[in-house]
């Protein structure tokens, strides 16, 4: 902030806070609260004040992300927060509640109830308003919301193996960290369906799924709350040759992935139209994509 207020003094700035809590299914997806080092801590309101004052700058919008959850009274706790940091900036004419709106991919996962969670912050903003005589515009980021569900990833199954009597039966892909980190990244999982590439009626079986990067945690059916765990699916069985579908794959996914990692080229993405149509939207990498940037 003082770089900004030496570089641009008398103008409108913005400042993320963190108030203080934090929210996430696990600590890998918590980005507020003491163990988050994302924004400005709440306690040190002070210096923002004294930097703002010496620089002439105008604290006009607000930012806080605490993290993905569902829980109303969380969000209603995190509305309180940062409203009461608000109060303390006079400027203040925006404040962002930032994302993490959660989405339930999986059966037995709640999805953000987005008419109870702003009902909640809705009486929030009102009860500021009468406290403090100012309007706040909120803004949310509910990129996630949106699209989560809305994307797939297709993948080819390429091996079927066993660990033996004691071990698990897995499936390997033509995809994994390359295209999907959220598994190895957060734990966090996603619908997995296998399409056989005959009409041949199958049994079901137990099987982990396993991503083609050269890591042990390049694994696609972590546990439930545990991403050191392994929790194995049961999937139609598996052939050579099939592909693998995994779904809620529409955010965080191409867009957050180990790009290029182990030298595999970026996969293409294919949009469904309205009509039925699909639609290339962007093309398989090819090796000289790859070479492209490199001078040695």
């Amino acid at each position: 902030l003082t770089a900004y207020g030496i570089e641009r003094p008398g103008s409108d700035a913005c400042i993320r806070v963190n108030p203080g809590l934090g929210s996430g299914h696990n600590n890998r997806t918590n980005v507020g609260g003491p163990s988050a080092s994302f924004g400005i801590w709440h306690e040190h309101l002070d210096q923002v004040l004294s930097i703002a004052r010496t620089h002439g700058l105008r604290v006009t919008r607000m930012h806080t992300h605490i993290g993905s959850g569902s829980d109303p009274d969380v969000w209603h706790r995190c509305a309180r927060l940062s409203l009461g940091i608000a109060a303390r900036l006079p400027d203040v004419k925006l404040l962002s509640l930032g994302g993490g709106f959660k989405v339930g991919r999986m059966a037995d996962e709640t999805s953000t109830d987005l008419h109870e969670v702003g009902h909640v912050i809705q009486e929030d903003f009102e009860d500021f308003h009468k406290r403090h005589g100012r309007k706040l515009h909120l803004e949310i980021e509910p990129g996630t919301f949106l699209v989560a569900n809305a994307g797939a990833l297709v993948c080819s199954i390429i091996d079927v193996v066993d660990t033996g009597a004691e071990g698990y039966h897995f499936i390997k892909i033509d995809s994994g960290m390359t295209e999907i980190l959220r598994s190895a990244l957060y734990g966090a999982r996603q619908p997995i369906v296998v399409v056989p590439a005959d009409d041949e009626e199958r049994s079901e079986r137990n099987y982990l799924v396993a991503g083609h990067c050269c890591e042990s945690g390049d694994v696609l059916t972590p546990a439930s709350g545990d991403p050191e765990g392994l929790q194995p699916r049961r999937l139609t069985e598996a052939r050579i040759g099939d592909a693998l579908v995994v779904g809620g794959a529409g955010a965080y996914c191409a867009a957050m992935c180990a790009k290029n990692y182990n030298g595999f080229p970026e996969a293409p993405e294919v949009l469904l139209m309205p009509d039925g149509r699909f639609a290339l939207i962007r093309s398989r990498q090819t090796l000289d994509h790859m070479l492209a940037n490199e001078i040695l």
